[in-house]
């Protein structure tokens, strides 16, 4: 049985409210309800150690504003994705990286190595990086 505000004439109950998808990991994290080794953030991201490093320096940095992946990046997310990349250089001199070299990586769906649905940049460091990465 549907509930009374489906019935004829059509109404929504107000407030009305979309139900909210679960949050991803990495929402969890900026949120403080999961633990993260935070090594730097600000309003509009932040950067943690990632669980499975593929290198002995893998940080992840994610914005607190949820966007699925950078294909879907709108362009009012433009300064937002600018100041992501900003604070790779801050991040990879806070973390003694920066004289060696390092990269970034950006995964988008499934054939791009996307694991959790929520744009992350890989910052990835601490010894000679081949290409192509496989």
């Amino acid at each position: 049985m549907l509930p009374a505000y489906f019935s004829l004439p059509f109404t929504f109950p107000f407030p009305f409210t979309r139900p909210m998808a679960e949050k991803t990991i990495f929402q969890k994290i900026a949120d403080r309800e999961i633990p993260g080794d935070i090594v730097y953030e600000d309003d509009l991201c932040l950067c943690f150690r990632d669980i499975a490093p593929q290198a002995p320096v893998h940080l992840l940095l994610v914005p607190r504003k949820l966007i699925v992946r950078i294909g879907e990046a709108d362009p009012v997310d433009q300064d937002l994705l600018g100041h992501l990349l900003t604070r790779v250089r801050i991040i990879a001199e806070q973390e003694g990286l920066a004289e060696d070299g390092f990269r970034v990586v950006i995964n988008n769906g499934k054939n791009g190595g996307e694991a959790v649905p929520h744009l992350h940049l890989h910052l990835l460091a601490g010894r000679p990086l081949e290409w192509p990465p496989g």
